[in-house]
């Protein structure tokens, strides 16, 4: 593998885009808030599940970046933190995770270029497996390629939503408001898939360090790019979803028909067709920018001897882990014809547990190292810590209960993810028979 010192390595502004694209890329996704929530709770539980998904989250990546700032990212602190079994077991749900993750965006370009070319809804498998290995082919390039792409369609998704909000608020007739914070009247399974809404919306923040070693100065980097993009996402998400609220939309038709739709409404079709086009260009950016942090963990895995060894083999010309990445790929390739909600609860119940493991190794080290040198320590106690990561728990719980209770397919869903997580316990004693080595772990 090459020195950290022989990589291009990107810069700040860069590292906000791409964090905005891994964690965010714009609304687009956000379109069922209203009609899980209603008027008077999708701005309450907006703001409310960010302070308390996010914030210990992004505290929790910030510390342990700061005191391993390396490739790999979030398998590395757990595997240094609790060992090589919890290590494997990280690297491998959040390995999945981000399979059933990627899976998404291609649909949902698809579904936006539909608004241009309605014939293409027919054809939505070929097009997917386009924008899969046109993206491969992207990150097998190299991180500043991506970089270069994420800083140009973060442009490309802002610029329609920041004219939705402009002219939403100019052509608003009467008086603008917010309305009456409120959770009256929402019943639990729909409170739970608002919740899966908003949580799906900002996850990914542990992602954003698996290339580390590829960014300048990373501790500082991180500590003003995940702030910066964090306080972006946040304000994009407010005030487009506020904009819908003044439009007077029916909110079924927000979610059939999404934010281009609301463009329509709101400045006619040109508007719609722009925002359409933001859609687009946010997929492919989350796409290319997930895939970029998903394709380092089974490198650094392989290079540990948890996985087969050709998956740390980089690219000769452009050094990045190619095989890792066309692996990646392929798997993704088959999982384009899952739906959209079966996704979503998969995704964020088998991200929820891997970013447990997190927090047990920020605790542990805590407890282990109180000593060694944080650039960024939380400013708490371990009594205070452990408090402040009950929030996200709580969150988790009550949003997979709502879940289990909406339909009968969330629950195959659900019962999916708790399956997929088991197969990481399965996988690991396949391993231990394979490598003798590993047996005292």
């Amino acid at each position: 593998m090459p020195s950290a010192a022989s990589l291009k390595k990107i810069r700040p502004i860069q590292l906000v885009a791409v964090i905005f694209f891994t964690v965010s890329g714009g609304p687009y996704g956000l379109e069922p808030l209203l009609s899980y929530a209603g008027d008077h709770a999708a701005l309450l539980i907006l703001l409310i599940t960010p302070m308390m998904w996010d914030v210990p989250a992004i505290l929790t990546v910030l510390e342990l970046n700061s005191m391993m700032p390396i490739t790999g990212g979030y398998y590395k602190w757990v595997k240094y933190a609790l060992g090589t079994h919890w290590g494997f077991i990280e690297g491998w749900w959040t390995w999945l995770y981000t399979f059933v993750d990627l899976a998404i965006y291609p649909v949902l370009f698809v579904q936006y270029a539909g608004f241009f070319f309605p014939e293409l809804l027919n054809f939505q498998v070929p097009v997917c497996l386009v924008i899969i290995w046109a993206s491969a082919g992207l990150n097998i390039l190299g991180i500043m390629p991506v970089g270069r792409v994420s800083l140009f369609l973060s442009a490309a998704v802002l610029a329609p939503i920041i004219l939705l909000i402009a002219l939403g608020i100019y052509h608003h007739s009467g008086p603008l408001h917010i309305p009456q914070p409120s959770l009256k009247g929402i019943n639990f399974p729909s409170f739970g898939m608002a919740l899966y809404t908003v949580m799906w919306n900002c996850l990914g923040w542990d992602n954003v360090t698996t290339y580390a070693e590829e960014v300048e100065r990373p501790v500082r980097s991180y500590l003003v790019s995940v702030f910066t993009a964090f306080a972006l996402v946040m304000v994009v998400y407010f005030f487009a979803i506020w904009v819908a609220q003044q439009s007077g939309i029916n909110h079924d038709t927000l979610t059939e028909g999404g934010f281009p739709v609301l463009g329509i409404l709101i400045g006619g079709r040109w508007l719609g067709i722009v925002i359409a086009a933001g859609g687009m260009a946010s997929t492919l950016g989350i796409y290319t920018a997930v895939l970029l942090s998903v394709s380092r963990v089974p490198q650094v895995m392989a290079e540990d001897k948890l996985l087969p060894e050709g998956l740390n083999k980089l690219h000769s010309r452009f050094k990045t882990p190619y095989i890792s990445i066309i692996i990646c790929s392929i798997v993704v390739s088959f999982m384009v014809l899952w739906t959209f909600a079966d996704l979503l609860i998969i995704d964020v119940t088998v991200y929820g547990a891997g970013l447990a493991l997190e927090y047990v190794a920020l605790i542990k080290l805590r407890i282990k190292e109180p000593l060694k040198y944080r650039p960024f320590r939380i400013p708490l106690s371990v009594t205070g810590l452990c408090l402040l990561l009950l929030l996200p728990v709580v969150v988790y719980s009550v949003a997979l209960g709502g879940a289990l209770t909406s339909t009968p397919k969330a629950l195959l869903a659900a019962l999916f993810a708790i399956v997929a997580l088991l197969s990481a316990e399965v996988a690991w004693r396949i391993i231990k028979i394979a490598k003798p080595e590993l047996k005292k772990v």
